[in-house]
């Protein structure tokens, strides 16, 4: 969350995302009735999750950002507001309240119904990629494609006050270069200030082509040598379709085993649906893969898990196989039943394929740990535990540099480093500086007069 405030008071707030951690927390630190217009650069939990709280608390304007943007956190609130809701009910059948009457979790702090989500999205305006939006007459805003998920847009906020122009731009999260499905982040015109993104500021990806070559050899490796599982924790927007993509490659390449692939994700399953919606707003490659196959995203072998009860009936499923179930980070969702149903197996392999923020279970299986904590007991991990960074959405080091070096240095007047690490936020600050661009690593709440 940026909160943007002009000389005439008028306030923007860029982004209003939950603490993947700590979602339950109540994090504004604002009024929320006092904001003038919210605008979102993407539909990632993290920058979305929390805006219909801003609704319940009083927020009555709109949100900007792009049409798939709008679809995409459709289905991510929707979700959150079905997840309140089940928690809402374990704590009134099990917890010690359970003979009183209860606050509904809507009314729980961090917490809001489908009909708040409902609301919100009512306030939903989409505007079109690269076309500047006069927002009033002090006051405009572009979105330009970062590249980081399907509808993914860097802000630039022109703003005219006291005879003076200024241009300030947060880049949202920015994509990497020459990703399966989505096109390269377009470089932002001239601005006085960034607010830039610095996931991978000090690292840079492990491989940079020939996503599918890997993944051949991982699958050849886990399901016949071994004739194992391979189980893969994949965000349900963004990771899922890259993944699905890449198998239906192989497979009409005739690379592909013959094995079950289950993609147990509902949601995956309707995002699926709103890259189809918008397939003009992919990659050419992409494009000509659709117009070639009439689809990008299913292939012989490919099962797609509905109902709790199939997913839980995969655990009986002893021949070789792929399981594809959110959360990446194994901090809910299906996977970590498949997970936990594999931790022991020392035939099978979980592949992770994305970012890890530090405490989740995926951190701690990443970096070697003996055993983990699931559903309260202790499992051994005798399971073969890989990762690569090749299917990340994120631009690395090298990206993010070349980001902002479209920059003049003479014009670019400070970089404020957010979204990452305390240590690759340093290490990226120390780069810029080092090019001679000057860059500062802004505290929560900290603010700042342009």
């Amino acid at each position: 969350m940026y909160l943007l405030e002009l000389e005439n008071n008028y306030k923007v707030l860029i982004d209003c995302g939950k603490d993947l951690e700590n979602p339950g927390e109540e994090v504004f630190s604002f009024d929320p009735s006092e904001l003038d217009l919210v605008v979102l650069t993407h539909a990632h939990y993290d920058h979305c999750g929390n805006i219909p709280l801003l609704y319940k608390r009083g927020y009555q304007g709109q949100v900007l950002c792009s049409a798939p943007t709008i679809a995409l956190t459709e289905l991510i609130l929707k979700d959150s507001a079905n997840i309140f809701d089940i928690k809402a009910q374990k704590k009134n059948t099990f917890g010690r309240s359970a003979f009183r009457q209860r606050k509904p979790e809507s009314n729980q702090e961090g917490g809001y119904s489908k009909g708040e989500v409902e609301k919100s999205l009512d306030r939903f305006i989409s505007i079109s990629f690269n076309t500047p939006f006069a927002i009033n007459d002090h006051l405009s805003v572009m979105l330009i494609p970062a590249g980081h998920l399907l509808g993914a847009a860097s802000a630039v906020f022109e703003i005219r006050e006291s005879g003076t122009v200024k241009r300030i731009a947060f880049s949202g999260d920015l994509g990497r270069k020459n990703a399966p499905l989505l096109k390269d982040p377009v470089p932002l015109p001239q601005v006085d200030y960034l607010v830039c993104e610095s996931t991978y500021g000090g690292r840079m990806h492990e491989g940079k082509d020939m996503p599918e070559a890997l993944l051949e050899k991982i699958i050849y490796e886990c399901c016949v040598e071994k004739r194992g599982r391979l189980i893969v924790p994949a965000f349900s927007i963004g990771r899922t379709q890259t993944f699905l993509y890449l198998l239906n490659k192989l497979s009409k390449e005739g690379k592909l085993p013959k094995l079950k692939v289950f993609a147990d994700s509902p949601m995956a399953r309707r995002s699926t649906k709103v890259y189809d919606d918008y397939l003009e707003q992919l990659n050419d490659e992409a494009k000509a893969f659709h117009k070639a196959n009439q689809s990008l995203f299913d292939f012989d072998n490919l099962i797609q898990i509905e109902s709790g009860k199939e997913s839980k009936a995969l655990a009986n499923f002893l021949e070789p196989c792929i399981i594809i179930a959110s959360s990446g980070m194994i901090t809910g969702g299906r996977i970590k039943s498949h997970v936990r149903s594999n931790l022991r197996n020392a035939y099978s392999t979980i592949l992770f394929i994305g970012y890890c923020a530090e405490g989740t279970i995926g951190h701690k299986l990443i970096n070697g740990v003996k055993s983990v904590r699931l559903n309260k007991k202790e499992i051994p991990v005798h399971a073969r535990i890989a990762r690569t960074d090749i299917f990340s959405g994120h631009a690395d080091a090298e990206d993010l540099l070349s980001f902002v070096k479209h920059q003049s240095k003479s014009q670019l007047k400070k970089v404020f480093l957010v979204h990452g690490d305390q240590g690759n936020m340093e290490a990226f600050c120390k780069t810029l500086c080092n090019e001679g661009y000057p860059a500062e690593l802004p505290e929560k709440g900290q603010t700042f007069s342009l």
